[in-house]
């Protein structure tokens, strides 16, 4: 196969790939000065490129006098082209931490492409400074070893993936950035329209939509590595603009859809050098918030929640069966080890119990030391011997853990417990080793928003619904379930998606359920229901968060790692200054002021 990287440039060889089968070529290298030393009249250069690293030498006896001063006032980044010839290092000299250690390059010629002046941070692995800082010289950063492979790593990352759908036979379809706002669009980045005084277009938080309608033009198999933007707060896995792998097929069901996947992923994650087990886990939602207390649960450790809503129907502790009267559960979990830890140490989790909206937070603890497993806590006095015993039966106690309980509603004890369960996995050092992919599956189709004081879509409103329950939308629209799924890795959700409705009666049932208008429908979204009413196919599909899966098979813990231009936390760039204001003139042609 031939080398092109070397071919229509200025150099004749990278400075990763050297070998000592390269002893006596004649090559040309390119690239910036990392580490420079006078050894006693010679000059020895560690020259860095995107693949790595060579020694230079430079001698006099073999460079004009001109560009040997020239390497004795070499500057940390300067820019470099060497010309000189490949020689074994002296015995003993060799350096087992390069790839190139073996060899180094005798200089024949240097030449200074550019300097620099002093950068504000060492240009290597393992630096100490801090975020902020590497984001303003952002450019700086990206010439670390290991800011190149994580972009790398995205690069093979997504071309794996295109090319695994071009082999299923899907084509790549760009749709509009420019589009409309929804109802749903709260969280939408407006762009004002200078041909449409006071009308605005919204930047797609999916392509959703259009994909759809995709489908009903008859593409059959479409994707799209999709740029897509929420205006939300941030997290370490969310940024402002964000990457997504975007997938539609045409005549199939939810199982036609994460086979075809699961034939995806494998590919995907061999070409990231990852292995893993398929077919994956398909765990029911239910099952996967009645064990984990949450739809993404990270399965590569225990510490599963314990219910024991009836085994403490009869104790006298009232916020157990307070909860449980109020049709609320009592849940736990056992964190091992932890039995040891000191009262105060235990009582400052209540704090993150408090924060995932719980009121407070009850605790057994069993030291190592208590072998009869008596237990230490404020509320055993209430519990009862055969309460007491029935917990440490159900919850699998052994000296030195310690349980963890939350009294609440359903959705605030799994919150509350889900967050401590990860919380205690990293107090405790508890390792999660390699990957964990599973799906999903059976989302409810609606849940109830208490601030909002309406229906909401728990995936999108477009998602489809069994036709079994149907009759439910308006009657009983909590007991709907719908044909949707989320693949999971490492505790997170690295993708969702659905089966979609192709029906037109039954899209509007599910907008009039989630309090859309008909006037207001015909406006946000009669293009798609216009389109389902001519022929649409039974379709669906997947979006998977690509800025998410590279920084989890990276190894980060943000996804700012893996992108090359990133936002801060405040949805900022201080590289650039974005965002920024804007002058007058410009507001006034796009028919806006400022109050």
């Amino acid at each position: 196969m031939t080398d092109f990287k070397n071919e229509f440039c200025m150099h004749t060889a990278t400075c990763g790939e050297l070998r000592k089968s390269d002893v006596g070529r004649e090559v040309v290298l390119t690239g910036w000065a990392w580490h420079n030393r006078d050894h006693g009249g010679l000059i020895f250069c560690d020259l860095r490129d995107r693949e790595g690293y060579t020694q230079v030498v430079v001698d006099p006896d073999c460079v004009s006098e001109e560009e040997f001063h020239i390497a004795e006032h070499l500057g940390r980044e300067y820019v470099l082209q060497i010309s000189g010839r490949v020689r074994a290092r002296g015995e003993g000299a060799e350096n087992p931490n390069m790839v190139t250690g073996e060899i180094e390059v005798l200089a024949t010629s240097v030449k200074v492409l550019n300097t620099s002046v002093t950068p504000p941070f060492s240009i290597e692995d393992g630096i100490e400074t801090d975020e902020t800082t590497r984001m303003k010289w952002r450019y700086l950063d990206l010439r670390r070893p290991e800011m190149y492979a994580n972009l790398l790593l995205r690069h093979k990352v997504a071309q794996a993936m295109r090319q695994a759908l071009n082999e299923r036979g899907f084509i790549e379809v760009e749709t509009p950035i420019l589009a409309n706002s929804t109802p749903e669009g709260a969280r939408d980045y407006l762009v004002p329209s200078r041909p449409n005084p006071g009308k605005f277009y919204a930047l797609p938080q999916s392509p959703q939509q259009f994909k759809q309608m995709l489908m009903v033009g008859g593409i059959e198999r479409y994707y799209q590595i999709a740029r897509c933007f929420r205006d939300e707060d941030l997290r370490a896995d969310r940024q402002p603009e964000f990457t997504q792998v975007d997938i539609e097929m045409s005549f199939v069901e939810e199982t036609d859809v994460m086979d075809l996947m699961e034939g995806v992923f494998k590919e995907v994650l061999s070409a990231a050098g990852v292995e893993h087990e398929f077919p994956l886990q398909r765990m029911p939602w239910k099952e996967a918030m009645e064990r984990f207390g949450c739809d993404r649960p990270d399965v590569r450790f225990g510490m599963e929640l314990v219910d024991l809503t009836d085994l403490i129907k009869d104790c006298n502790f009232k916020v157990f069966t307070g909860a449980a009267a109020n049709g609320g559960v009592v849940k736990c979990i056992n964190a091992k080890s932890a039995g040891n830890w000191s009262r105060g140490e235990i009582e400052k989790l209540a704090d993150i119990a408090a924060a995932n909206g719980a009121k407070g937070m009850a605790w057994i603890a069993y030291t190592d030391a208590d072998t009869e497993l008596v237990g230490k806590s404020p509320i055993i006095k209430f519990l009862g011997e055969e309460t007491h015993n029935a917990i440490k039966e159900a919850a699998g106690v052994e000296p030195g853990d310690l349980l963890l309980f939350a009294a609440d509603t359903f959705d605030t004890a799994s919150a509350v417990l889900s967050a401590l369960r990860l919380h205690m996995a990293d107090a405790l050092g508890i390792e999660r080793n390699g990957h964990a992919l599973l799906w999903v599956v059976d989302f409810p189709m609606f849940r109830y928003d208490a601030v909002e004081k309406k229906y909401a879509a728990e995936h999108h409103p477009f998602t489809m619904i069994p036709e079994e329950d149907w009759e439910k939308i308006e009657s009983d629209p909590l007991a709907c379930s719908s044909y949707s799924y989320d693949i999971v890795m490492d505790g997170f959700e690295m993708g969702g998606g659905s089966i979609r409705i192709h029906n037109a009666e039954l899209q509007k049932r599910v907008l009039r359920r989630l309090g859309v208008e008909d006037d207001q429908m015909e406006e946000k979204f009669g293009h798609l229901i216009h389109a389902l009413e001519l022929g649409a196919p039974p379709h669906g599909g997947i979006a998977l968060g690509l800025d998410r899966l590279v920084m989890l098979l990276a190894g980060k813990q943000s996804i700012r790692d893996v992108i090359a231009f990133p936002k801060t936390s405040s949805a900022s760039d201080p590289m650039t200054g974005a965002p920024n204001e804007v002058t007058g003139r410009q507001l006034k042609e796009v028919n806006l002021r400022l109050l």
